[in-house]
């Protein structure tokens, strides 16, 4: 399979012909890939130049094939042993020193995310939002990770009637590699987004960028293998053809592939996926809808930030975006506000030329094939029943000296009168382009929000909860992110078209049903479940979690233990304490919880759940902290919360009660002298019945 760059929304071919080398002059670098650990110069017989998406002159030629059998055989064995010695914490750590890396050279990276047509801000939302994805991973792996290289899912399952056996679900990383194929518009942002997950769950990742803006995802490679952080084989750098690279892979590999949807089909259907088992993620082409609801008429806030969100979306990237809105949906009567109203902003708010010519808000496509392609998308959907009514396809008038041989294309709104014509809700000019619907009611509007056929976004806006409300449930099964924007939010949304790495970043149906980002859900993409069924002291030997039945220690108090002798089981059972009706009344009048089931004995012996008035249930975990506390001070600096907390039995005047903690995870921090201590906690009275189970969190010093 041919996967050079193939031809799509997202993946554009390249815009000159392969030639013979030495045309393009010695002075024009030749991109390498990193592979096996060093800078490898690719066959240089016959090259693809790489041209200025603004003036056209040289930027680097892309020679021929790298060697992906030695990049995913060093990925298998070197990259799989660096990272698999790695705990969580330690691959957070190096992702956030990484995001420091490439926080310190991005200035030399917008120098030449600039030469791919971005503006200013086109290459903060790819440059600095890939690294806000490394900050954000780096975050999110050292608070919601345990310090260990499996990830225990759920709570354990009692399989035997004593206890004796049971079962745990438990996320192991997958043995292989994460072959990422990405597309042409954001080559720092969309290295960065696959890359991260893959490396906190603990796999090595190979980068195949698409062809016209290769060189910016090189020059990232470079700041980030510079950097001296990377554990061996944990990132490498395929630049050029990746015919044949599905052959290479097995079940023990993952793809993440950003592109079109028709390539998308083509690798689902490949042996490697269907007999083999690759695992596959698709993030695909997209016709996303944003919809205005029937109360956002023209003078509102909703509909000022509505025409904002259109423009914002047509121009950024030049509309080179998978996420961009390409249908506009509208109340019928508001149609014709809503095209002068985008008009009147684009002519107020966009410059189009160079991207380091000033004053310039939107610069080229990333190059001119690019550009050609979406000519004729544009010309396909006038065809298919659309007006051009903002903008046309002559050449525009751009600034910047020398911006004549660029790849630019004037905002172009379309009218389709008939707004189930198919081609609209088909056809994507990846381009600053977009078409204005008219909707008859809400009905219609979800109806034509979903002809898209599955998307990755959609913005509904409007300040009405019924309509918000009915729109909102009629598309959200067709779309992977919906939007609520009203006038509230119009200043601190992140905006229809902009994935944060906490929230999943896909789609259903032409989407390609995958699931990006998403915090912690994605690094599960790069893991794999598996049930395991064994005693207490197994599972707590796989798992590092104690479960009940497992072997206990009972000598010195657990909490005179630092961590580095902690142990899990290490446990303290307490005596037990007497509860009396005056520590009930005394404990409601000081807390002012008088509920009748602790105060009024008639009313509380009527409730289906008590026999007669009982004990606060936070009374007794008060006791329960006093019953297993050792005061003085020591190793254990803090309780910081507690967890899964149960009432199961009430307690009565009359009842005793006693505790039972038990040291059930023990993770220390990477970076700090302390760590975090899990225990079970179970409160039982004198039948030994359990009255409450919860887990204790506690900050314990290492030393």
């Amino acid at each position: 399979m041919t996967l050079e760059t193939p031809i799509g929304a997202d993946t554009p071919a390249p815009e000159s012909a392969t030639t013979e080398t030495g045309e393009h002059g010695a002075e024009t670098p030749l991109l390498e890939s990193y592979i096996a650990g060093a800078w490898r110069v690719p066959d240089a017989t016959r090259t693809t130049l790489l041209q200025d998406a603004s003036t056209g002159a040289p930027v680097a030629r892309m020679g021929g094939a790298p060697d992906l059998a030695a990049a995913v055989e060093h990925a298998r064995t070197m990259g799989q042993a660096s990272l698999g010695d790695l705990p969580f914490h330690r691959r957070a750590l190096i992702l956030k020193a990484l995001a420091q890396a490439l926080t310190a050279a991005k200035d030399d990276l917008y120098a030449i995310s600039a030469q791919t047509g971005a503006t200013a801000r086109d290459s903060v939302v790819d440059v600095d939002g890939g690294i806000g994805v490394l900050f954000t991973y780096a975050s999110k792996g050292r608070r919601e990770l345990p310090n260990a290289t499996t990830l225990v899912d759920g709570a354990p399952e009692g399989l035997a009637r004593d206890g004796s056996f049971g079962g745990q679900h438990l996320w192991s990383r997958l043995p292989g590699v994460a072959f990422q194929v990405n597309a042409f518009n954001f080559p720092v942002w969309g290295m960065l987004e696959k890359f991260a997950p893959a490396f906190l769950a603990g796999v090595p990742t190979i980068v195949k960028p698409a062809t016209p803006t290769a060189y910016l995802t090189e020059a990232a490679v470079r700041v980030m293998v510079d950097s001296g952080l990377l554990p061996e084989g944990s990132l490498q750098l395929a630049i050029g053809s990746a015919h044949g690279f599905l052959d290479l892979l097995d079940a023990g590999d993952a793809v993440g592939f950003t592109g079109s949807a028709s390539t998308g089909r083509m690798l689902r259907r490949d042996d490697a996926v269907v007999v083999r088992g690759v695992s596959l993620t698709t993030e695909a082409d997209s016709v996303n809808a944003a919809i205005l609801g029937s109360d956002a008429v023209r003078g509102t806030a909703e509909f000022d930030a509505f025409v904002a969100s259109v423009v914002t979306e047509m121009t950024a990237k030049a509309g080179q975006k998978c996420t961009a809105i390409r249908r506009v949906l509208v109340p019928e009567a508001s149609v014709d506000d809503v095209i002068e109203a985008v008009r009147d902003r684009l002519a107020a708010k966009v410059v189009l030329g160079d991207p380091r010519a000033e004053g310039v808000t939107m610069g080229p496509l990333a190059s001119l094939a690019q550009r050609d392609e979406v000519r004729a998308r544009v010309m396909d959907l006038v065809a298919g029943g659309g007006e051009i009514v903002v903008g046309s396809l002559d050449e525009p008038e751009v600034a910047g000296a020398g911006a004549g041989e660029g790849a630019f294309v004037s905002p172009i709104l379309l009218r389709f009168r008939d707004a189930s014509a198919p081609a609209v809700h088909d056809i994507e000019a990846f381009g600053p382009v977009a078409s204005v619907l008219g909707y008859r009611d809400l009905d219609d509007a979800v109806r034509l929000a979903n002809l898209g056929g599955g998307s990755l976004v959609a913005t509904v806006c409007s300040a009405d909860p019924d309509v918000v409300g009915t729109l909102v449930a009629g598309i959200s099964p067709w779309h992977g992110r919906v939007l609520v924007l009203d006038g509230s939010v119009a200043r601190t949304s992140t905006g229809h078209g902009s994935p944060v790495p906490h929230l999943v970043h896909g789609g259903p149906g032409r989407a390609g049903g995958g699931e990006e980002l998403g915090g912690m859900r994605s690094v599960l993409h790069y893991m794999r479940r598996t049930a395991l069924q064994g005693s207490p002291e197994v599972l707590t030997r796989l798992t590092g979690q104690w479960r009940a039945g497992a072997t206990t220690n009972d000598g010195i108090h657990p909490f005179r233990k630092p961590l580095a002798r902690l142990r899990v089981g290490d446990r303290v059972v307490s005596p037990p304490r007497s509860v009396a009706l005056d520590d009930i009344e005394h404990f409601a009048e000081f807390t002012g919880d008088t509920f009748y089931a602790h105060m009024d004995e008639e009313a509380a012996a009527a409730n289906p759940f008590f026999p007669g008035r009982v004990a606060h249930g936070y009374l007794l975990l008060s006791w329960a902290a006093g019953l297993f506390v050792d005061p003085d001070p020591g190793p254990v600096l803090a309780n910081y919360g507690l967890e899964n907390l149960r009432f199961v039995t009430p307690v009565s005047p009359g009842d005793e009660v006693r505790v039972t903690l038990t040291a059930k995870q023990i993770s220390p921090r990477e970076s700090e002298e302390y760590g975090e201590v899990r225990w079970d906690a179970v409160l039982v009275n004198q039948r030994d019945e359990v009255v409450a189970t919860y887990d204790v969190l506690t900050l314990v010093a290492k030393e």
